[in-house]
């Protein structure tokens, strides 16, 4: 059986008819679906272009293909395709196929939709709140409160309609957005780190606080969702006491001049590096293992993958208190969003005692073990199959039938 996935991510088509990201998920993403369905029809926007960017990764290729949706940005670029955007996603699942949807999404919802019209069974992961996504100075729409009463309650009604629905958390989308009484309901995270993603040992902080202290973020700069302009603002706060301190972000989108000219502004350009996208793996870990703290002052998220990554190299953070981050870090190491003042002093506390660090390292190294390959693979496999099983009957019956819930 095919198994036919949505996705918001945006990908690259050269003339060879290859796909390609500069992000995650990419090809070894999507071949976890190949150990319960026979191949994965991955539904994306595509761009076409003459060649893909400079450390690009293939998404298509063995077991997985790309169904491309006309490529958009933004509202008003969806509002004038959306007609064919609708068309075209309606068209990228056969009746016999399984579908899953990764939701919040506009192209999730143009699918949930043509199934339900067909009496046709689905399932969802949930892998962010948009709710959160529409808050207060998140988005700057003029339509942000309407786009947040109506997005909340489309993911509702999506998960109240699947046959089996998967949460990237423990317990805050679940409450948020629950799924039918007779649904099969799964918490597992879209993050799987490999062995090699994990350092051996927690940091040893015996020698006292450097003068030169590194901290360092990861995450789009499409939006300011990830806060980073919150971040930036804390950093002439931080140099009062720590002279030495500078910023590393890694990550690309257009909302990076308007960072750098804030930098200047504030004064701190000189502490603040832009390095772009650092591809996942070995690049990215020795990053991480370069700097003293991570910080993550989100304004919504839903797990994030960042954190955990930075989590399993044994580096201490500081996050918002938003979306699944307090599943990750304790109450002391959170602040509220958009809160320089807040997040300083955090950071500060932080950074001025090395036995909180030394506890945060090895915390967080433990609390990133959750998230390996091992632990997470059975639990992903149980979902998919039960994705598949609902197909399968009602392919056999006509009919749909909801699974019973899992004990």
């Amino acid at each position: 059986m095919r198994v036919v996935v949505t996705h918001e991510s945006r990908y690259i088509r050269t003339p060879d008819g290859r796909v390609w990201t500069q992000h995650q998920p990419d090809y070894p993403i999507w071949r976890r679906y190949l150990t319960v369905f026979a191949s994965v029809r991955v539904v994306a926007r595509v761009l076409d272009r003459p060649e893909a960017p400079v450390g690009s990764l293939r998404v298509d290729g063995d077991g997985v293909s790309v169904w491309p949706v006309p490529y958009y940005v933004g509202p008003w670029q969806y509002l004038r395709e959306r007609a064919l955007v609708a068309r075209v996603v309606a068209d990228s699942a056969d009746p016999d196929d399984a579908v899953i949807l990764s939701a919040p999404s506009i192209l999730a919802s143009h699918l949930a939709g043509a199934r339900r019209r067909q009496g046709l069974p689905y399932g969802v992961q949930v892998v962010g709140d948009p709710y959160d996504v529409f808050a207060p100075g998140v988005v700057r729409h003029p339509a942000r409160p309407l786009l947040r009463r109506l997005y909340r309650a489309r993911l509702r009604g999506e998960c109240g309609g699947a046959v089996g629905v998967s949460y990237v958390t423990r317990s805050y989308l679940q409450a948020r957005y629950p799924a039918a009484d007779a649904t099969r309901m799964t918490a597992v995270s879209d993050i799987e780190l490999p062995e090699a993603a994990f350092v051996p040992h927690p940091r040893r902080y015996d020698e006292p606080s450097p003068a030169q202290v590194t901290l360092v973020s990861v995450g789009s700069l499409e939006q300011l969702y990830k806060g980073i302009d919150t971040l930036v603002e804390a950093l002439p706060r931080l140099a009062v006491d720590h002279p030495g301190i500078r910023l590393v972000h890694a990550g690309t989108g257009r909302m990076r001049d308007r960072l750098v000219r804030l930098a200047a502004d504030l004064g701190v350009a000189d502490r603040v590096s832009f390095p772009g996208w650092v591809r996942p793996g070995p690049p990215l870990q020795a990053l991480l293992d370069r700097a003293d703290l991570f910080v993550m002052p989100s304004r919504t998220e839903g797990l994030p993958r960042a954190l955990v990554e930075a989590m399993a190299r044994a580096l201490p953070a500081v996050g918002a208190r938003v979306g699944g981050i307090p599943e990750l870090l304790p109450a002391d190491d959170l602040v509220p969003p958009d809160d320089p003042g807040a997040l300083a002093t955090a950071i500060h506390r932080m950074l001025a005692d090395r036995v909180r660090m030394a506890d945060a390292s090895a915390r967080n190294l433990a609390r990133a073990g959750e998230y390996s390959r091992t632990v997470l693979a059975g639990r992903r496999e149980h979902f998919y199959r039960d994705v598949r099983e609902a197909t399968a009957r009602h392919a056999a019956t006509g009919v749909r039938q909801l699974s019973a819930p899992r004990s």
